[in-house]
């Protein structure tokens, strides 16, 4: 398996024995003016030139190898799945729909040697959960629209499809809500430890939110917005007093506690603020779900917790939207999609929502945590469930992860960036490389398909794909760097 670079790792490799220049392609498609820039993308960083044309190409004599990306509705593996076949005359991907051809350019680009030449090789592909994701949390410290696409990027490269936005909590808020726009007049320029950086306006506009959908649904990711609600509220109670029983705007929140803010279902203000800022998010997302949050709500009783949840779960169905929230709902929400998240907590309430139809994202704290320290000695993140480093992030299986939890409730995986601590772009790319691929391989492949040993010299090959791209790195030694102590 080592031998070759890849991560996630494929459903079948066949090797050929052979080598091909890769110095120059001409990718050949239905649609040059989508596929091109895409390859381009892809390919570029890594010294390979690239050009693309419609399918007259074939017939005309390239100027470089042929990467031949082609639709075939009888094609296995599903909607995701592609066939890579890497000859001694050219590349040829074929797959039943678009995301499966970007797919296996992406995986073709894994290929590429630091000589611009990649084995030839028969790859056959398809992942075995459909969500697979990413956490991120922009509330606490914020992150631009630039930061977000290079995030997009990074979870594409390893077959990533959903980017889910923590945009509120006690901090700040990071979406402008027309109906209610001093949540962002107020509480968009606030975060941990004060006010967000010169320059920094820090929300996404409506069109800006817009244009990132865009972006990642190019590349075949899903934005998901999450509101938090009825916990993790300061940053609305600071923009909108009339959320508080007294009618007073709470002071503006810098810390990193959680658990003290919260609505009240009793308040006359509370219900329309639901719905507008809900229906609101809903009317600009383009994907299918809108997060509710639903965790940390300490101080509430649990009927009002159950209120307020079914409130904002039926806000977002009234909008035409499908709910997702954490854990915490599952006694309040039977049915909703659930984002487990603490495996500390009892699992009684888990197996009684999947009978009532619950689905889960598992991205359990103790692996899919990446904000916690990779070691007692990292400079960067917390440590309240131990440490994550890339092992801990690769050695578990999503299947027997919630006791008692069927398997075929499970969704997939999704790993979380918490930003507490988490200050600066370099930052946030050097808590997610390596583990967030340990963690794309744990929801791509089937479990008879990882290795640990594998895995840790695979990835490896990777850094100098992170250097072309910028993109900061954790030089954990549980990783076999080329030229490094290990230390498995």
């Amino acid at each position: 398996m080592s031998a070759l670079g890849l991560v996630p790792w494929p459903t079948e490799v066949e090797p050929r024995g052979g080598e091909l220049d890769l110095s120059a392609v001409l990718v050949v498609s239905a649609d040059p003016l989508r596929w091109t820039p895409l390859a381009g993308e892809l390919f570029t960083p890594l010294g390979v030139a690239v050009t693309g044309a419609g399918p007259d190409a074939l017939a005309e004599g390239a100027p470089g190898v042929v990467v031949e990306l082609r639709r075939d509705d009888a094609a296995p593996g599903g909607p995701e799945g592609y066939v890579l076949d890497v000859r001694d005359d050219g590349v040829t991907v074929t797959a039943a729909e678009a995301a499966g051809l970007l797919h296996g350019m992406r995986t073709l680009r894994q290929l590429v040697t630091a000589r611009r030449t990649v084995p030839t090789v028969v790859v056959r592909d398809s992942p075995r959960y459909a969500w697979r994701g990413l956490t991120l949390d922009v509330a606490r410290h914020w992150f631009g629209p630039a930061v977000l696409r290079r995030v997009v990027d990074l979870a594409g490269t390893y077959k990533l499809r959903v980017l889910h936005l923590h945009l509120t909590d006690d901090q700040g808020w990071r979406l402008e809500v027309p109906s209610h726009p001093e949540l962002t007049q107020r509480s968009g320029h606030t975060q941990v430890g004060g006010a967000v950086p010169d320059g920094e306006r820090g929300w996404l506009t409506v069109e800006e939110f817009r244009d990132l959908q865009d972006y990642a649904a190019a590349r075949f990711v899903e934005i998901i917005p999450e509101i938090d609600v009825p916990g993790h509220t300061n940053a609305a109670l600071h923009a909108c007093g009339d959320l508080n029983p007294d009618g007073a705007p709470t002071p503006a929140y810098g810390g990193i506690e959680v658990g003290f803010s919260r609505l009240w279902a009793g308040n006359p203000a509370t219900e329309p603020w639901v719905r507008d800022v809900l229906g609101d998010v809903a009317a600009m997302t383009a994907g299918r779900f809108v997060h509710i949050g639903g965790d940390e709500a300490l101080t509430l009783a649990a009927d009002e917790y159950a209120r307020l949840v079914a409130l904002a779960v039926d806000a977002v169905r009234a909008a035409g939207k499908t709910p997702l929230a954490w854990q915490e709902a599952a006694v309040a929400a039977p049915g909703v999609t659930l984002q487990y998240w603490d495996p500390r907590a009892d699992a009684a309430p888990f197996p009684r929502a999947a009978a009532a139809g619950s689905r889960f994202v598992l991205s359990p704290a103790s692996h899919a945590y990446l904000d916690l320290k990779y070691d007692a000695g990292h400079p960067i993140g917390q440590d309240w469930m131990g440490f994550v480093d890339v092992r801990d992030a690769y050695d578990w299986e999503p299947a027997t992860a919630v006791p008692g939890l069927p398997a075929d409730a499970v969704e997939g995986v999704a790993a979380a960036l918490w930003t507490e601590t988490v200050v600066t772009p370099d930052d946030v790319f050097s808590m997610l490389l390596p583990r967030l691929p340990a963690l794309a391989e744990v929801a791509w492949t089937a479990p008879g398909g990882r290795d640990w040993a594998s895995f840790r010299e695979r990835v490896a090959r990777h850094a100098r794909v992170w250097d072309a791209e910028g993109w900061a790195w954790h030089p954990t030694r549980q990783v076999a760097w080329p030229g490094a102590a290990e230390d498995a």
